[in-house]
């Protein structure tokens, strides 16, 4: 079983930028598809991105895209999120996520809070 560990949430002001980590333990990140969701008060959970196993090919929700940017290290079994020019509405608790690319097995992190200011 995989556990994911978030890191790197906080609270920063608008126009600001924050990198999210997700590091993985357990078992290695070989043959997991890796993304972030995030999910606000009163709303539901958003894809906000994503990356492939297989050739790093990237997934952007509208709201996000040209701003925010997920990368992998699978050495190191991390999957990383750059948010730049954060805006309150990327206020929201970030989940990551893996998902086994045969399986669909799907595992979560605990979730950091990012908290943008005004």
């Amino acid at each position: 079983q995989v556990q994911l560990v978030e890191s790197g949430g906080g609270l920063v002001q608008a126009g600001g930028s924050l990198k999210l980590s997700c590091a993985a333990s357990g078992r290695t990140f070989s043959n997991y598809h890796m993304g972030w969701f995030r999910q606000a008060p009163g709303k539901a959970r958003e894809l906000i991105a994503s990356i492939t196993w297989s050739d790093s090919t990237t997934y952007y929700a509208d709201s996000v895209k040209g701003r925010f940017t997920i990368s992998r290290d699978n050495a190191n079994d991390t999957v990383y999120l750059q948010m730049n020019s954060l805006k309150p509405d990327d206020t929201a608790v970030y989940y990551c996520y893996s998902e086994h690319t045969l399986t669909r097995s799907r595992y979560w992190g605990q979730g950091t809070q990012v908290t943008v200011s005004s």
